[in-house]
Formats: C-alpha cells, sequence, structure tokens
C-alpha cells in the first residue's frame, strides 16, 4: 500500500507554487484520505489479481535492473559509465515519442485539449526578502566567532582526507558556530572537487 502522498502544486515546474496551488494541492490529499474511503482498510485492493499481477512484474523487473547495474559494479560506476543518465534520456524519449505519435495519452496535451490559451499565475518573491536575508547574513557573520567557523571547516576539511571518516558530527558543530551551508559546501568541494555530468547522447 501507500506509506506516504505528496501531491505536487499545479505550478511547481515553473516557480515555487502560489498560496492557491498548495492549498488545491493540500485539498487534494484530504479528501483522498477522508472522502474516498481509501484509509478505512490496511489494503483496500488487497487480493486484487490485477494489483497483484502488476507487482510481481515491477518486482521483478527491477530486480533486473537491479543485476544489470551490479554487472556494470554497482552504481558508482554505472553512472561514471553515463548508464544512468543513458536510461533516463532513453526513457524520456520514449515518453515523449508516444505521446506525440498518440500511444499515451495525456489529457489536455495530445487529447481533450481546449483553444483557450492559459498563462498561470506564478508566485512572484518580493526582492526585499533577499535584501533582508542578506543583511541578516552579513550581521552574523560579523557577529559570530569567525576564528571557531575556520578552525572547524579546517577539522572537516582534514576529516574529508580521510577515506570513511565521520563528517556528520563535525557538520553539527560547524552549523552551531554558525557556519554557513555554503562554507561548509565548499570546504567539500575543495577535497572532493565538483561532479559535472558529461553529455550523453
Amino acid at each position: 500500500g501507500t506509506q506516504s502522498l505528496h501531491t505536487n502544486g499545479m505550478d511547481e515546474a515553473l516557480a515555487l507554487p502560489t498560496e492557491k496551488a498548495v492549498e488545491i494541492a493540500l485539498r487534494t490529499q484530504q479528501i483522498i484520505a477522508n472522502e474516498s474511503g481509501v484509509a478505512d482498510t490496511v489494503d483496500p485492493l488487497g487480493g486484487s489479481y490485477y494489483i497483484e499481477s502488476l507487482t510481481d512484474a515491477i518486482e521483478q523487473q527491477a530486480s533486473e535492473y537491479l543485476a544489470k547495474i551490479d554487472k556494470l559494479g554497482g552504481a558508482l560506476h554505472a553512472v561514471e559509465q553515463g548508464f544512468i543518465q543513458r536510461e533516463i534520456q532513453d526513457a524520456a524519449y520514449k515518453t515523449q515519442r508516444a505521446i506525440e505519435r498518440n500511444e499515451q495519452i495525456v489529457v489536455g496535451v495530445n487529447q481533450y485539449q481546449t483553444d483557450e490559451s492559459i498563462k498561470p499565475e506564478l508566485l512572484r518573491v518580493d526582492e526585499q526578502v533577499r535584501i533582508d536575508q542578506m543583511a541578516a547574513l552579513q550581521n552574523l557573520r560579523a557577529e559570530r566567532d569567525n576564528d571557531m567557523v575556520q578552525a572547524i571547516l579546517g577539522r572537516i576539511e582534514q576529516a574529508a582526507h580521510i577515506p570513511n571518516a565521520p563528517l556528520m558530527p563535525l557538520f553539527v558543530e560547524a552549523v552551531e558556530a554558525y557556519a554557513t551551508l555554503g562554507e561548509i559546501c565548499d570546504t567539500l568541494r575543495g577535497v572532493f572537487g565538483e561532479y559535472v555530468p558529461e553529455s550523453w547522447v
């Protein structure tokens, strides 16, 4: 069964969701939870032959996929060889082709379209929010113990050079000293570099 259910705001692919979009997403969850009766039993679809057959098919295909990744040397090697990226691109291409050929129906996109032009009202964050946040960050850096911050960042850098060193306690200590996320990440970039995905065609 479903362990949890998240519904995105209808405009979330374009910008931060508006309050109206968030409300609609929330009400969708509440209707499912409180009006549909789906939560009245632990497994409302239990015993369904169709659902069980789908579950078996997913399990088998997932196992085959994991075995394929294992043969490549594991997930890290699969990423380094571009396997994961190619699989994602291939799946996206196949889906788009199926939509364009009407083999996969997407309501409002390739079936049941309307001539009405819809321009969503996107959330615009007040510029003053950015200005206030930058001022707060400057104040933080002026008031904190910068020597302590540099010391803990130095310890993070040293530990990051040691394979399998526990970094989380140092991260907590850094945050408690008011080091910023950017400062911590910059320290790690200095050790590990930055992952730049290759272009796989």
